[in-house]
């Protein structure tokens, strides 16, 4: 419809053009036909029937210089308009015809024009606006009906095309997916994949690949959940021989004998690897962590019984923090503690991991980020290995450690997420490892 609109006001004055062209040439004939008869004169009936058959009052020419007034009908009560076609711009021949159709019906156009069939400098002619309007009039509610009705097969064939190619291929998507979310297990669910090379064609495969891939991590969830279940039953069962097992440790420490006296750390740090296996494993096993109940938490005292459940102290590995007092972060104050603790441990266990021993130093560092808390903690151990940077948030991957599971990286960067915030491994290197923590501020 806009283009058609476009081009309304050029179709217009084209055919303006052409009709009093057409009225020119009508009026130049009638012109010969006064030249031809006896010394140039004619009746005023013959007049009046030239004058009427071309549509116009007055027909003149000039030839030489000079002008001749060989057809005159009538005297006009107002002088007409002049419409010069030899000299007619771009702008006054756009605009002329809604001239016509909104000026007065009484009004008479002057148009001068080069003569066709004759020659001379131009045929001048003076014709009533009355009859141009109507012939105009009717041009232009044709060519709307004309416009309206491409328009109307236009939008017709665009809906049906849309319909076709986007709008049923969109609701075959729709309802797959819906189908897929009512029972992931519904052979019938799966998307039928067009093959088509568009946009639609790569949403089609790309939920295909999707719910093949939410089918087998739902799989994958219900073994682990079953696993979880499993390993709560062993862990239960576990954990009594553990303690069946410290309780016999300690009546061995209790022997005096020396060849015993030197096996039982060796004997005490395995009980406690397997009993922090144990606890992890159904930590991370848990089909979710419960929802975050976030309350304001003063971060320097969360910071400090953080380290003590950690074991840092002033004779080991001790902490720096670098915290202002009015510091507060938004969270939950269980699952803080969880990730501060399982940094600050993997820290002091790095540091005391080292071949060369040296002075081992925390260093918590808070500053303010917009309406966020960043909290940077550094050691002074060997740093994170090049080979597990990649993977060091993945579950039972990440461990840089022997005995250790790689789990608690993993729960600690859930727990961020879950708390609205972050956790990264911002740098390293042979002098030590630095994470960032970030938490809504209070």
């Amino acid at each position: 419809m806009l283009a058609e609109l476009l081009i309304l006001a050029p179709s217009l004055a084209s055919y303006e053009e052409g009709r009093l062209e057409e009225r020119v040439r009508a009026a130049e004939l009638a012109s010969l036909a006064v030249e031809a008869s006896p010394d140039q004169v004619v009746t005023d009936t013959l007049s009046g029937e030239l004058l009427n058959g071309a549509g116009v009052v007055s027909v003149a020419v000039q030839s030489e210089g000079i002008r001749r007034l060989l057809l005159q009908g009538p005297p006009m009560k107002r002088a007409p308009y002049l419409v010069d076609l030899r000299t007619q711009g771009p702008l006054g021949w756009l605009f002329q015809p809604f001239r016509v159709l909104t000026g007065d019906p009484a009004q008479m156009v002057r148009i001068v024009a080069k003569p066709s069939f004759r020659d001379g400098d131009f045929v001048e002619i003076v014709a009533p606006q009355i009859r141009l309007r109507r012939e105009l009039t009717s041009y232009l509610l044709g060519l709307l009906a004309v416009t309206a009705f491409i328009s109307a097969v236009a939008g017709v064939l665009v809906y049906f095309s849309l319909n076709l190619f986007l709008v049923r291929p969109m609701q075959r998507i729709t309802a797959s997916m819906e189908r897929f979310r009512a029972n992931p297990d519904d052979p019938g669910a799966r998307i039928a994949v067009s093959f088509r090379r568009d946009e639609v064609g790569r949403a089609e495969a790309e939920l295909d690949r999707m719910q093949a891939d939410l089918r087998a991590a739902l799989k994958s969830r219900a073994r682990l959940a079953a696993l979880g279940e499993a390993v709560a039953k062993i862990n239960h069962d576990l954990r009594n021989m553990l303690t069946s097992a410290r309780i016999a440790s300690e009546r061995l420490a209790l022997s005096g004998d020396p060849s015993v006296a030197a096996a039982l750390p060796r004997l005490e740090r395995a009980l406690d690897r397997a009993a922090a296996l144990t606890s992890n494993v159904l930590d991370y096993g848990k089909t979710e962590e419960r929802a975050a109940e976030p309350i304001v938490i003063p971060l320097l005292a969360a910071v400090e019984a953080a380290a003590e459940d950690a074991g840092l102290s002033a004779k080991g590995v001790r902490l720096e923090a670098m915290i202002e007092l009015h510091d507060q972060a938004l969270a939950d104050p269980e699952q803080l503690h969880r990730i501060l603790v399982n940094l600050l441990r993997n820290g002091r266990e790095a540091i005391e991991g080292l071949e060369t021993p040296r002075p081992g130093l925390i260093q918590v560092v808070s500053e303010r980020d917009g309406d966020q808390l960043v909290l940077r903690i550094s050691d002074n151990g060997p740093g994170v290995p090049e080979r597990a940077q990649t993977r060091l948030f993945q579950p039972f991957a990440g461990s840089t450690r022997p005995g250790g599971t790689g789990l608690g990286l993993a729960i600690s960067q859930e727990l961020a997420l879950a708390n609205g915030g972050a956790l990264i491994l911002l740098a390293t290197s042979g002098e030590g490892a630095v994470f960032e923590l970030r938490l809504p501020s209070a």
